[in-house]
Order: C-alpha cells, then structure tokens, then sequence
C-alpha cells in the first residue's frame, strides 16, 4: 500500500487550509468590503484576522517541528523527478511564507501604533516601536505575501488534483 499520511499530518494540514481561507476572507472583507464608518465591525475583523495569524504561525511552527520529526514517505513509484523537485519546492516556499506572514503582519501592527490583543483576551507584546514609514512598507510587503500565498496554494492544488485527476498515481490520495 503506497505511503498516507498520518492522521495527525492531514489534521494539521486541513487545519491550516481551513485558517488560511479564513485569512483570506476576513482580509478582503476587513480591507475591501467594510465602510469606514463600521469601527466595531471593522475592529472585530481586524482582530480576528491578526488573531487568527498568531494561531496560523503556531500550527505552522507544529506542522514544521512535526514534519522534522517524522518526515514523510516516498511518493509513489513511477512519479517523475521533476515533480519531486516541483512540488518540494512548492512546500517549502509555502511554510516559509506562511510563517513569515504572520510575523510581517504583527511588525506592521506595532509600526502603526497598535498592539495585538489576541482574540480580544492576551496582549501580544510589542516587538518594535511606532513608524509610520515602515509599517507602509510592511503594509505592501505583507499585501504581495498574500498575494504569494495565493499562487502557491494554486499551484499547490492544481498540482495535487493534477496527481489525483489525470495521473490518478497516488499523490492525493495522501492527503486524503
């Protein structure tokens, strides 16, 4: 029978699916869709949203602590090289930027003036001081990290339904 994850790895790995895409919609309705005027509103996202950032990095920090731990099985026989190579590169860049995220995020919060209380409960301490210039900068940087993350997770789901749909040789079914 050809290598699964465990149940653990897919736990986390949906975990994280399932934070990410919550990411992604509490961002565009917080920065997009929410009028000025709806400060509670807008409050809430907001700190749901970099709440939800602290906990991305924690299940990240799990996930690459895990994976050191007890790295994964060989893929199945008869996957080219090439797809080896693809797709650990596609894993990598993606814990890297979705751990890097995260702390981007909070350095952009601090440089605007304002501490994270996580989930309205636990002050995050302040890890830089106010600056106007440099939370623009890590405003944009953290804006063109989504926009990374985004294509990573494409290519991330476009590869594994490539594995699961037209070579049917497996690869998904990992994960499953």
């Amino acid at each position: 029978m050809p290598y699964r994850y465990s149940q653990v790895a897919r736990l986390l790995h949906w975990l994280t699916v399932l934070l990410v895409f919550a990411m992604f919609v509490l961002g565009i309705a917080m920065v997009y869709l929410v009028p000025d005027s709806a400060e509670a509103l807008s409050h809430r996202l907001y700190n749901t949203h970099e709440s939800l950032g602290v906990v991305v990095l924690l299940v990240m920090l799990l996930r690459l602590i895990r994976r050191w731990r007890y790295p994964p099985g060989p893929l199945p026989e008869g996957v080219p090289r090439i797809f080896h190579i693809v797709g650990h590169a596609n894993h990598v860049l993606l814990y890297i930027v979705l751990l890097v995220q995260p702390v981007i995020g909070l350095l952009r919060d601090n440089a605007d003036g304002f501490q994270l209380d996580w989930f309205e409960i636990v002050p995050v301490p302040l890890l830089i001081g106010k600056d106007v210039a440099l939370a623009h900068v890590l405003s944009a940087v953290h804006w063109y990290g989504a926009l990374l993350i985004a294509l990573l997770i494409g290519a991330h789901i476009g590869g594994a339904l490539f594995h699961g749909v037209i070579r049917r040789d497996g690869v998904l079914q990992r994960m499953l």
